[in-house]
């Protein structure tokens, strides 16, 4: 069975323009990597879990926010590994710089036995649809695509 995941997009006017706020994956692999690494925060579900609860708790444990407001479905996007997405759009604000994230450990170096804690989201940010369309992975950016057209009308650049 593919795997499912479920996010929040928290979205804000700034100066008149739309911008979301994304994460970057932490750990050594996402280190070095900025132009479509950056990602929804989400996180994976069993089929006995409500989608939107662990949307809720994956962005609370990523960015230490507790995500308020009203909530805007959008459609699931399958991606190319065959996971299913499934996204809320929320407007809201808060400082990116501040984010709190859970912590996930692995061994590194590779082959050293050596076990190491890294944080599962090493910084957040905010961007205009424009820049977010770069920074994001391949695959989500068809969330941003309709967070835009449902908010403004327009098909975005």
């Amino acid at each position: 069975m593919a795997k499912k995941s479920a996010g929040l997009l928290m979205y804000r006017r700034r100066d008149g323009e739309l911008e979301v706020m994304l994460v970057h994956p932490g750990g050594p692999f996402w280190a070095k990597k900025d132009l479509g690494s950056w990602s929804i925060p989400k996180g994976e579900y069993t089929h006995e879990e409500d989608p939107f609860e662990v949307a809720k708790r994956e962005f609370q444990e990523e960015t230490g926010f507790k995500p308020k407001g009203e909530f805007t479905p959008l459609a699931p996007i399958k991606q190319p590994s065959g996971k299913l997405i499934t996204v809320w759009a929320f407007e809201g604000n808060c400082d990116a710089s501040k984010i709190k994230s859970n912590t996930f450990t692995m061994e590194w170096p590779p082959r050293s036995g050596k076990q190491q804690e890294f944080p599962e989201v090493d910084r957040a940010g905010w961007f205009t649809i424009t820049v977010a369309k770069e920074k994001i992975i391949k695959g989500q950016i068809g969330f941003i695509d309709e967070l835009y057209q449902t908010l403004t009308g327009d098909t975005p650049q």
